[in-house]
């Protein structure tokens, strides 16, 4: 072999520290922009920013936009767009208020706190959002209308069709049971989230350990030993004290005297309690994992993934596009359903804001979170931890006194950056 043959084949072992622990470039610059804005946010507000409190707010803050980017993700990849996310959730949560407060008690006769109540505004709300995103879809793959004006249409269409619903009026009081899935009302307590998340890292450990022999049966390369156990301890250590954080927040004690007395027992002296993992992330996390299975493992995924890269050739190899454009629109439609249960229940009522401006949140989550315009590439992880970028953002921007609109100007001037740094990460790898 000859020396220059040798200089263009190095051997493994002086290959870098990323590359034999395979890491994603793009997942490293997100989490290092999120350990940036922590530290710097931390510093200007005294720690508070990093304080128990703030990061479990800061966690069901992000849960509903992370679950339409995750959506957002399948639309993109197909190079389309939806506009109409915010108002989307808007009618949907429209829709389940007015089943909750009119519907049930006065035509059903079934008051709040009855076991079906929160049950049947789901099911409302998921399939009127399922139903009107597949009728975009249906506009955008069978009639041939682009998906930004359907979108842009249904960016009107459906908020004021909300305020319609609701005579313009604020929605409350909500269904105990259904504000339970917001957050601060419905959490898992501090023994079962410790239960939850040793199981978690169990299950991500086995993960990570089965594809490695996976790999070394079929012949793949595989990451050396200490590179696999390094990638398996920052796993665990992430799940595991991300629990604890959440665990660290405590009930405040007048509340949770309340909570006793209600039960007819005197609270012991002392005693604190932590909230633990809210039910919404809980439901995010189950959004990640079947979105995740349906982008990688399933016959639909790779049909997106395919038209997104090349449509005419997915076309012609037989993939019926149009259908597939009412599927991923119908899923976004869903997702946007999902997202109103969860921010309704955690504003414990509808506002006539509800998921204002929302639409530059999630396409804005799932571009930072590596979802090219251009189609064809995206990831759900990228985009949940693109919301929580986004998030945290304009969470510290509040907590250090920085003006709505200048919020939104840093948040606007986030994302054309994002996407420049997309088209000249792309550029260098020449897949642009």
């Amino acid at each position: 072999m000859s020396d220059a043959t040798q200089q263009a084949m190095p051997p493994k072992a002086k290959q870098g520290l990323f590359q034999q622990l395979e890491l994603d470039v793009r997942l490293l610059g997100m989490i290092g922009a999120f350990a940036l804005l922590c530290i710097g946010f931390s510093i200007f507000t005294d720690g508070r920013f990093i304080s128990p409190r703030n990061l479990f707010n800061l966690t069901i803050q992000t849960v509903s936009v992370a679950i339409m980017a995750t959506g957002m993700v399948f639309v993109i990849v197909t190079r389309n767009i939806d506009l109409s996310v915010g108002g989307l959730l808007a009618v949907c949560s429209a829709l389940m208020a007015m089943t909750q407060t009119e519907l049930m008690p006065h035509v059903l006769g079934l008051g709040f706190n009855h076991p079906m109540t929160w049950a049947i505004a789901i099911v409302v709300g998921l399939a009127a959002g399922t139903l009107i995103g597949g009728v975009q879809g249906w506009l955008v793959g069978y009639q041939g209308i682009p998906a930004f004006i359907v979108t842009l249409g249904g960016f009107l269409i459906w908020r004021n069709l909300g305020w319609l619903a609701t005579d313009g009026q604020t929605i409350a009081p909500l269904d105990g049971n259904f504000l339970n899935l917001g957050g601060v009302n419905g959490t898992m307590g501090e023994a079962w989230s410790w239960t939850i998340g040793i199981v978690a890292a169990a299950v991500a450990l086995w993960a990570i350990w089965s594809a490695r022999r996976a790999r070394i049966r079929h012949g793949f390369p595989a990451k050396p030993i200490w590179a696999e156990v390094t990638v398996m301890a920052l796993v665990a250590g992430s799940i595991l004290g991300f629990v604890w954080v959440l665990n660290s927040y405590h009930i405040p004690s007048r509340r949770l005297q309340r909570m006793f007395e209600a039960r007819g027992e005197v609270m012991p002296e002392g005693l604190e309690v932590g909230y633990g993992l809210p039910i919404s992330v809980l439901i995010l996390i189950a959004v990640a994992i079947v979105m995740t299975l349906i982008a990688r493992r399933t016959r639909l995924g790779r049909y997106i993934f395919a038209t997104g890269g090349n449509p005419d050739a997915a076309e012609l190899s037989g993939i019926n596009t149009r259908l597939l454009t009412v599927k991923v629109f119908a899923i976004m439609g869903f997702l946007c359903g999902l997202s109103a249960v969860v921010a309704s229940a955690r504003l414990a009522s509808h506002t006539n804001d509800i998921g204002t401006l929302d639409e530059l949140r999630v396409i804005a989550a799932a571009v930072i979170g590596g979802t090219a315009l251009s189609g064809g590439a995206g990831t759900i992880y990228g985009a949940i931890l693109g919301a929580l970028v986004m998030q945290s953002l304009q969470s510290g921007m509040a907590m250090v006194g920085v003006d709505a609109p200048l919020q939104n100007v840093v948040v606007g001037s986030v994302l054309v950056a994002a996407v420049w740094i997309d088209i000249q990460y792309r550029k260098r790898l020449g897949t642009s």
